[in-house]
């Protein structure tokens, strides 16, 4: 089996579904609709923006200027055989709009 992976030249936006509880449920992504398998180990971190060089200032109380929120999560075309793909997403400090780092074919 052939392992491919896309990272996208420059930032390409996403539409995310999420849970309640903030969890991703589905992925819109080149005018498809990809569903997470909930049977799969989805990962959540946070990394640090290197806010030094963003010369972002927020009035005191704003909120967290420099967690930015990654999820990994596998994910396939509803109602197809598709095979699983891992999709790895990120979400910039105080932004609403998901944005996607990499896509990889296979576990």
């Amino acid at each position: 089996m052939t392992i491919t992976h896309e990272t996208p030249t420059q930032s390409t936006t996403v539409q995310v579904r999420l849970d309640p509880a903030g969890n991703p449920l589905a992925i819109r992504h080149d005018g498809r609709i990809w569903l997470v398998d909930p049977a799969t180990d989805s990962q959540h971190w946070y990394g640090r923006d290197s806010w030094w060089d963003t010369r972002r200032t927020a009035a005191k109380g704003i909120g967290d200027l420099v967690s930015v929120e990654y999820w990994r999560v596998q994910a396939r075309i509803p109602g197809s055989d598709s095979p699983l793909r891992t999709f790895t997403l990120r979400r910039q400090p105080l932004a609403t709009q998901w944005l996607l780092e990499s896509i990889d074919d296979g576990a």
